[in-house]
């Protein structure tokens, strides 16, 4: 008798008898690799939420005497009046107008930029050969890493001389609708450019999630679609823009968080007016990161933590922003 099982090899001349392996212990517990990523990665998830929070309590703690006084008004109201002593004026503060030039804008950026980046998604996924798919990807990520401030200036001094231009021409032929009429020839520095410059900004964000979410479609469902006869562009409308039409909507509202929260961009090729005016050719307009920007300099301390409720103001707008694009990514990962 043996100790440990024995097998003969089929060798009819020179038999040699082998061990058995041993049976592996399969188990549930992580290795030691694994508990250390895990810990890692899960400290490095708290550590940016408690910043976050952080970061929220303090906007909050400084303006909280602001939201005190002015109440409603603070978000309601269209005018921005700093106290003075000398003048004999009395502080006022509120955001109305430039709440509704954050959401006008970042409309303006989505509008141009969703279309452009859904199409060279689908470029990307299914049309581009592959000597050209990886330079372009690379430009794409490349663009989201530029600093706002250089779009800015790319759009003060190239963009801004053509897109008057346009705006003159859409004026011509649609001056008729009210958000393209206009009072007189002041197009320079007005929301349409600022919605411009921020649709080139979200282009990247907008293109690489679509990317990701078209990469999700399930090949079965691709090459039963082609099995039927279909073309490229028909299995495009017929499985992949209905399975990841909700991550793409998703990704669009990630970018629109992005243009409701850009501030040097837009401060650099808009002009500042405490007025909701519902033309977005004219010369006139703001955002709540502009008007931050602006005043931040020669703030004195009440205005400054008018400055920093209006920073929490926007902090919310935009964290509700991401919230919702998140949970229509997760929703449809869960019907994927």
């Amino acid at each position: 008798m043996h100790d440990q099982p024995v097998s003969i090899l089929e060798n009819p001349v020179n038999p040699v008898p082998t061990k058995v392996p041993e049976p592996r212990e399969i188990t549930t517990e992580p290795r030691l690799s694994d508990r250390v990523f895990r810990t890692v990665v899960s400290s490095g998830g708290f550590i940016s939420l408690v910043v976050l929070g952080l970061i929220s309590l303090f906007l909050l703690y400084e303006g909280l005497n602001i939201f005190r006084s002015e109440g409603l008004s603070f978000i309601t109201s269209f005018e921005w009046v700093a106290e003075s002593i000398e003048n004999g004026t009395e502080a006022s503060y509120g955001i109305g107008a430039m709440l509704y030039g954050t959401l006008v804008i970042g409309f303006i950026g989505l509008f141009f930029g969703f279309p452009l980046a859904l199409g060279a998604a689908l470029f990307l996924s299914y049309y581009a050969p592959e000597w050209l798919k990886k330079p372009m990807v690379l430009v794409i990520d490349i663009m989201a890493a530029i600093p706002s401030i250089v779009f800015g200036l790319w759009g003060y001094f190239v963009l801004m001389p053509q897109a008057e231009e346009w705006a003159r021409l859409i004026n011509k032929y649609l001056g008729f609708i009210p958000i393209f009429s206009m009072p007189g020839d002041f197009y320079t520095r007005s929301p349409f450019i600022a919605g411009l410059v921020l649709a080139v900004m979200i282009i990247p964000i907008i293109t690489s999630i679509s990317r990701e979410v078209f990469a999700q479609t399930p090949l079965d469902r691709i090459q039963a679609a082609y099995a039927l006869g279909a073309t490229r562009w028909s299995m495009i409308r017929a499985v992949v823009i209905p399975y990841g039409k909700g991550g793409v909507i998703g990704g669009a509202m990630l970018g629109l968080g992005r243009a409701i929260g850009e501030t040097v961009a837009v401060y650099t090729v808009l002009n500042l007016v405490y007025d909701i005016r519902p033309e977005i050719f004219l010369s006139a307009g703001g955002s709540v990161a502009s008007l931050i920007v602006n005043k931040f300099g020669e703030a004195t301390p009440p205005e400054l933590k008018a400055l920093m409720a209006a920073g929490f103001v926007l902090f919310i707008v935009t964290l509700a922003v991401n919230f919702l694009a998140n949970a229509i990514i997760n929703r449809t990962a869960r019907q994927g």
